[in-house]
């Protein structure tokens, strides 16, 4: 049997979910998404989500997320939404999502509910709902689900929603995940996709580290794809892509995936920021130096990493930095 190659899912989707989360409801859940009055914002709680969840005796989950949002029919009139994406078949999955909503209808009350991505390559795989009970005494949960596998290529190829591609790559690393070659050549398709669907820098470049994120390659393939971008953007005069790989941007990118940011010791992580900073815009000021090494939290610093590639300028980067030093604690 052919060796699979690498397709991790789980923090590609959790990062794409924060990115466009907007579109994210745009696209799998419409009717819920024209309720949400996304003017006031959102808010992600996934901190409190894990705290509520600590205890709760299931096995570990594949993507989930829990945001808080403020819907159209009143001022007070907050919801909180858990988000579940699924990527294999899992007998406890319904039941998982009971234990879980009910945990976070007991910290939040009823303005919870459960929506489920399945990302599974089983056709018939649907679960729906969680009922138990004996004699006049019942109880049950049902979910909307959204099956990955139900989206037609050619529908997907008509979107430019963001999770239009997202769903086209999830689909692909699935299907390729026993055929080196065969994923060599969709890694190709879809990173001409990109461009063709006119989305903007910063989207083709967030949307590029999900499609290398999800479809690994061995070194030798990976090496004729990097072949192919620099060629394929040379040829439509738009580097946005390969400017990361010639700057080794992109090998920093890959090792974060392996472990957070892997690069062994909180000096090289703060390091790596400030480099990619000053490939980027050639001189740091000394304070927004001193801002990055006063993070020791590697999980800021990997996002700090992203925010240095995409951010148009230092003042933008200032501006993010800030945000995470008012929401983290920072080394004294």
């Amino acid at each position: 049997m052919p060796k699979k190659v690498m397709t991790e899912l789980d923090n590609p989707w959790k990062k794409i979910i924060e990115r466009y989360f907007e579109s994210f409801m745009v696209f799998f859940f419409p009717n819920l998404h024209k309720q949400i009055d996304f003017s006031r914002g959102y808010e992600f709680l996934d901190n409190e989500l894990q705290k509520v969840l600590r205890n709760a005796k299931m096995k570990r989950r594949f993507v989930d997320k829990l945001a808080k949002v403020w819907l159209k029919s009143g001022e007070s009139a907050v919801l909180y939404i858990h988000i579940e994406v699924q990527g294999q078949k899992d007998k406890e999955f319904a039941k998982r999502i009971f234990v879980y909503n009910y945990r976070l209808f007991d910290h939040y009350g009823p303005n919870v509910m459960s929506l489920a991505i399945l990302g599974d390559d089983q056709e018939n795989w649907r679960p729906k709902s969680y009922t138990y009970g004996f004699g006049g005494f019942k109880v049950s949960c049902r979910f909307p689900i959204i099956k990955l596998l139900d989206y037609k290529w050619e529908e997907l190829e008509k979107s430019d929603n963001p999770f239009s591609i997202v769903v086209r790559i999830h689909l692909k690393a699935i299907e390729t995940r026993k055929s080196h070659p065969k994923r060599l050549y969709w890694k190709k398709e879809l990173f001409k996709a990109l461009y063709e669907a006119n989305y903007s820098k910063r989207d083709i470049i967030e949307l590029f580290h999900f499609l290398d994120w999800v479809m690994g390659l061995p070194a030798v393939l990976e090496q004729q794809f990097d072949q192919f971008t620099i060629q394929y953007e040379e040829e439509k005069k738009m580097p946005y892509v390969t400017s990361i790989e010639r700057f080794g941007i992109k090998k920093g990118l890959k090792d974060g995936r392996k472990e957070g940011i892997q690069l062994g010791t909180l000096r090289r992580s703060r390091k790596s920021v400030l480099d990619v900073l000053r490939v980027r815009f050639k001189r740091v000021p000394q304070p927004l130096s001193k801002m990055v090494q006063a993070f020791d939290d590697t999980n800021i610093l990997t996002k700090l990493h992203q925010e240095a590639i995409l951010v148009d300028s230092l003042e933008s980067f200032k501006e993010r930095i800030e945000k995470f030093a008012l929401t983290k604690p920072a080394r004294s």
